[in-house]
């Protein structure tokens, strides 16, 4: 029986973590693609050389090559330029839509049939580019972000709790940014909800940390994070192939779902082996609703943008 093949495009920190992350979870076999000379193919193979130890038995190629990717079943868009202190998600608007564009039509040329993850920034925007140029149905291009804020959220909550992650479940929506919507009315420890454990300071205390996760981490880095970002594009990948039906908070894309109209955005949803199989509707209230349409609006104005530099 042939393994799944994922193509992971942009051999950096981002990229080639989630290489390894994907290679440790035996999701299939991994082509690792970049346009600098050797730097994929190094990366390949240092992770290949790390499976005797790890015991992991999957194919790893690295390559400049896009033939090598022929016949993915899942692409995951990595490639961009990284954010720097004093940087905004927004400010690789430009750069990142002509990369993008370049690895969308080289995706839809060699996968026609694959599932579009994308991870690099700004992210909503950048989802947006990639269904608009490969021309695939809409629940065949989604955008990690949402699992990596409810991981940053998770984490500040066991932290502060003293309790393990496992048991922390909560839900993101909105665009991913600095108007991200954590919902703590929708968060609970072991089924206990959050209000019962902390109070309102505190709560917003870590909401707050949460949407200035990725600066946090920028700051203190010189550049962007990627343990965390891989790992909720492996989550996500994980539940693609293996037709989970896993709730996981992603960029998908909404028509009528939260008034919406036709924008990919961060909401809850089953991802299955169709990609995007259902958004979960949640009832929001007044204040969570105003929240989520002034974060939609920062996402429609960024696509109005890419739809002028496409």
């Amino acid at each position: 029986m042939a393994r799944n093949k994922i193509t992971i495009v942009g051999a950096g920190n981002v990229g080639a973590t989630t290489a390894h992350i994907a290679a440790t979870g035996r999701l299939g076999d991994i082509v690792l693609i970049d346009i600098v000379d050797g730097l994929a193919e190094g990366k390949a193979l240092d992770i290949a050389e790390a499976a005797p130890v790890q015991l992991y038995d999957c194919n790893l190629v690295g390559t400049c090559d896009w033939e090598e990717t022929r016949g993915s079943d899942i692409v995951i868009i990595t490639s961009g330029l990284p954010r720097k202190p004093g940087m905004s998600r927004d400010d690789l608007l430009a750069k990142n839509t002509q990369i993008v564009k370049d690895v969308s039509e080289r995706t839809a040329q060699y996968s026609p049939e694959s599932i579009v993850i994308v991870v690099c920034n700004p992210l909503d925007a950048m989802v947006h580019a990639a269904a608009k140029v490969t021309g695939f149905a809409k629940n065949r291009v989604m955008g990690m972000a949402g699992a990596l804020d409810s991981a940053r959220f998770c984490c500040f909550l066991a932290t502060e709790l003293g309790v393990s992650v496992e048991q922390i479940k909560c839900v993101l929506m909105g665009g991913h940014g600095d108007d991200m919507v954590p919902l703590p009315r929708f968060t609970s420890v072991s089924g206990i909800p959050i209000a019962e454990l902390l109070d309102e300071a505190k709560i917003a205390e870590l909401l707050e940390r949460t949407r200035k996760g990725g600066i946090e981490i920028v700051n203190l880095l010189g550049y962007s994070a990627y343990y965390a970002p891989a790992a909720g594009a492996a989550k996500m990948t994980e539940a693609i192939l293996r037709d989970s039906k896993t709730v996981v908070s992603c960029c998908a894309y909404c028509g009528s779902e939260y008034g919406a109209g036709g924008y990919f955005v961060g909401v809850p949803a089953v991802l299955g082996s169709n990609g995007v199989e259902r958004i979960i509707k949640l009832d929001l209230n007044d204040t969570e609703h105003a929240q989520f349409r002034e974060s939609l609006d920062h996402v429609k104005g960024l696509a109005a943008k890419v739809d002028e530099l496409l």
